[in-house]
């Protein structure tokens, strides 16, 4: 029988958010909404840095690469949840569970490591700022985040390899909306203390590599902010990090409660809660954030807007003569 199941198994059973059918148009145009936003607003912030000179800086080359991670990173959990609410058999096989899994992993793990750099980046703006264009040059950061990216990928290989490499017996049911790496461990006849410890030294030396980094960056930036006379200077400086912050809380609180525990904590509803902050509703703030408290941003949105809007008007009047 344990050959049988472990054979014969080719797809797995997600519970979902919900059975419930009076939530499920509603939480549809919720994630719908959502959705739009997130990818929306992170494009606009990409094709904004692309095309505004001024923001032609490694602070917003990293800013930009955040986004096409969130886009991507949303991209691969919130259509799959979108199509689950609706179905009645909210099957995905092993081969497409494995790919989901595969790029949850690493493009969470990539923008951990997207928020170190960028902290790295603002420590070397206000704290050695004569030998910024030195340490932080065109070339140095595409090496950074092709290093950033090539490392997000083999630290995903390593854990869904392992992960389904092992024999699934008990059932085939995710207690979980998607193919997360601690519902699937729990799902295996087989003993995952390997996996666990695999989590535990390689993610988790990245995540909190990162984060570690991130801290120690932000410490050195404020002991120079205390050495500032001027307090417009002091609020200046301190204003370029407050974006980056505010996404490294919203970011790494969800992530250290989720993954820095023993798989036997796991609990599927209310672990189902925090991911669908972390893997939906974070992507769209990030971009909000930058938007709202960034200055060079909000001026490059409206200049945008605003050439747009005369554009638009120009060629309005142009039709309306050539009409008459």
């Amino acid at each position: 029988m344990r050959i049988k199941n472990e054979t014969f198994v080719t797809e797995f059973v997600l519970t979902g958010l919900t059975a419930n059918p009076n939530f499920q148009l509603p939480l549809f145009l919720v994630f719908l909404l959502v959705y739009m936003v997130t990818v929306l607003g992170n494009l606009m912030i990409i094709v904004l840095i692309t095309i505004t000179p001024g923001l032609q800086t490694p602070m917003y080359f990293f800013l930009m690469n955040l986004s096409f991670v969130d886009v991507l990173y949303s991209s691969t959990i919130t259509p799959n949840i979108m199509a689950n609410l609706f179905s009645a058999k909210k099957t995905i096989s092993i081969t497409g569970c494995a790919i989901q899994m595969f790029f949850f992993i690493d493009l969470v793990s990539t923008e951990g490591m997207i928020l170190a750099v960028m902290a790295y980046d603002r420590y070397v703006a206000i704290c050695k700022p004569l030998y910024y264009a030195v340490l932080v040059n065109k070339v140095t950061c595409i090496h950074i985040i092709c290093s950033v990216y090539i490392a997000g990928c083999l630290n995903s290989l390593i854990h869904t390899s392992a992960a389904f490499s092992l024999p699934f017996c008990r059932s085939n049911q995710i207690n979980h909306f998607f193919c997360d790496f601690n519902p699937i461990l729990k799902l295996s006849c087989k003993d995952t203390y390997l996996n666990e410890m695999l989590e535990y030294i390689v993610a988790g030396s990245i995540e909190v590599g990162s984060f570690f980094c991130i801290v120690i960056s932000y410490t050195y930036i404020i002991l120079a902010l205390f050495k500032i006379g001027s307090s417009r200077s002091r609020i200046k400086s301190l204003s370029t990090c407050v974006s980056h912050f505010t996404c490294v809380a919203l970011f790494y609180c969800p992530v250290f409660f989720m993954y820095l525990r023993p798989n036997s904590a796991y609990a599927g509803d209310q672990d189902s809660i925090v991911s669908v902050f972390y893997t939906v509703i974070i992507p769209m703030l990030n971009p909000m954030i930058y938007s709202l408290r960034n200055q060079d941003v909000k001026k490059a949105l409206i200049s945008e807007l605003l050439e747009i809007f005369f554009l638009s008007r120009k060629c309005f009047n142009k039709f309306c003569s050539d009409m008459n």
